[in-house]
């Protein structure tokens, strides 16, 4: 099998915790294989395992069992250091409590991520810059957090996940925090990344991300019970989408 054209594969993945009687499958034996510039929504029911394999795909919680490709590389067997590294280069994180550094401005908050991987000061901000012009922030770059709004704290913090050009962005519950009008302008920006080829695996309860993925994955009890592949819709239908109330 040609692995690098895979952006993502894991094989038989499990999270479990306690043991015997106690035992909890939070994940429960899950393979994945994930192209390149593919869009995932994955959805199911609170507690169905949908955070801890979106962890475990991205590397901040590692597997029970089981093995995880990152763009053709293995990387379940990877020491502390170099999982952190493989973090910082190769796959982003946005969360739905934005987690940003509320003593940093906007750009400054964007432009970290690209210093801790050795980038320049100049080319950090420069990168910073032309992100949260991208994601329509340009004018509140110097603002701290505590002075945007949640959906502006939001697209700051997808500015930052793409800082480095990630292989993957994985996404946790974004729009969880957001009003309707917000919503709405964070589903046109992963619209764009979606069209652009960024690849994106977004955990969800929201359809409209769902129905603007590439392929749906339902999870239940830790397991996949359904994995539909989406058909491209026509360009008003994502339109009518992208403009729905909350």
């Amino acid at each position: 099998m040609n692995r690098e054209r895979f952006a993502l594969q894991a094989r038989r993945l499990c999270k479990t915790h306690g043991a015997g009687s106690a035992l909890v499958r939070a994940v429960d034996e899950v393979s994945l294989d994930m192209p390149a510039g593919q869009a995932l929504a994955i959805m199911g029911p609170s507690g169905c395992g949908k955070s801890t394999l979106l962890h475990l795909l991205g590397g901040l919680e590692r597997a029970t069992a089981g093995a995880l490709w990152l763009g053709g590389k293995r990387i379940d067997g990877l020491g502390e250091r170099a999982l952190a590294r493989m973090r910082r280069r190769s796959v982003s994180f946005v969360f739905q409590a934005f987690h940003l550094m509320e003593e940093l401005s906007a750009v400054q908050n964007v432009e970290l991520p690209a210093l801790l991987a050795g980038a320049s000061p100049w080319a950090a901000r420069r990168r910073a810059d032309q992100l949260l012009d991208r994601v329509g922030l340009a004018k509140r770059a110097r603002h701290l957090p505590s002075a945007m709004s949640g959906g502006e704290r939001q697209r700051v913090a997808v500015a930052r996940a793409l800082v480095n050009e990630p292989l993957v962005l994985l996404a946790d519950e974004p729009t969880g925090n957001l009003d309707s009008a917000a919503t709405r302008t964070l589903l046109r920006l992963f619209e764009e990344l979606r069209t652009a080829g960024q690849t994106l695996v977004i955990v969800t309860h929201d359809e409209r991300i769902a129905a603007l993925a590439d392929r749906l994955i339902t999870m239940r009890d830790g397991a996949f019970v359904d994995d539909l592949r989406m058909p491209a819709a026509p360009v008003g239908r994502r339109a009518g989408l992208l403009n729905l109330g909350g």
